[in-house]
């Protein structure tokens, strides 16, 4: 029998259903090819990676225009049967209006969710001011809603990652966007045991999402154990290929050697990963 494929609200439906109860790993392809494989290895949902996409196009993480991500998750949409979570950065505007018209434009995509940050890109002051992100969650929720989509509101602390690691103002910021509508909160950088379980214990009975980019000693049984709903791993895999990459390279390059292919996928087996699409 053909392969079926789900649809838009079947996806959406699938991915709520994955934060309900339990916790699961939401890896971050950076491409369609990275997409496709990580599906084959039985993930539930995706997500996308802003800093991989961008190295892919040879540009820095948030580098690339609003029209260029949404033709990305386009594409990521298309590419799998499973649900795709938009790294979404600031939502593509400073302002609450702005940002409710990119969250329209990124719903129309297909995305099963979306996460807005609260970082400016302005290293003199890196994060929006507590009611102007607030206000900007608050509009990404009406835009939602508005468009009579079911698709998931990630709200994102950024404190921990622009050099402000102050655990009880990220709190505070992840209270205020789940008040205003955030489906599942997430500050990327907290690390130890205790952050963890701070933020899991601010925000219940909301989901929490973990960034793990870093080699950690945390398991998933033990993450699971801190109440946290789902992993992801940002734009770690992006880097774990960019630097095998970087030192074959290096090494031809460098010292004319040939040696750094050991690793290396074998191409039989990406044609057989690949041979249905």
């Amino acid at each position: 029998m053909p392969h079926v494929r789900p649809s838009i609200a079947d996806k959406r439906r699938a991915f709520h259903r994955l934060h309900q109860e339990g916790c699961f790993v939401i890896p971050n392809p950076w491409d369609v090819g990275s997409a496709r494989y990580l599906q084959t290895l039985g993930f539930k949902a995706l997500a996308t990676t802003s800093s991989g996409f961008a190295w892919s196009h040879g540009h820095r993480d948030g580098g690339m225009s609003r029209d260029r991500v949404l033709d990305h998750l386009t594409e990521m949409v298309e590419a799998t049967d499973l649900p795709i979570n938009a790294d979404f950065e600031h939502g593509f505007a400073p302002d609450a209006a702005g940002v409710a018209d990119s969250v329209r434009l990124a719903v129309e995509t297909g995305v099963a969710g979306l996460s807005v940050e609260d970082s400016t890109g302005d290293a003199s002051k890196p994060l929006f001011d507590f009611d102007t992100a607030v206000d900007r969650m608050r509009a990404a929720r009406r835009a939602i809603d508005k468009a009579g989509s079911d698709t998931m509101l990630i709200g994102r602390a950024e404190c921990f990652l622009v050099g402000q690691p102050d655990l009880q103002q990220t709190i505070a910021r992840l209270k205020g966007y789940a008040n205003a509508g955030a489906d599942c909160l997430y500050a990327p950088g907290i690390r130890t045991v205790d952050e963890i379980a701070a933020v899991v214990a601010a925000v219940a009975p909301k989901p929490v999402n973990l960034l793990i980019g870093f080699n950690a000693d945390l398991s998933m049984p033990q993450i699971a154990a801190l109440g946290v709903r789902r992993v992801s791993v940002g734009g770690a895999l992006a880097r774990a290929a960019w630097g095998g990459f970087m030192r074959a390279a290096k090494l031809v390059r460098e010292q004319g050697k040939f040696d750094g292919f050991a690793e290396a996928a074998s191409g039989n087996e990406l044609n057989k990963v690949f041979g249905g699409n």
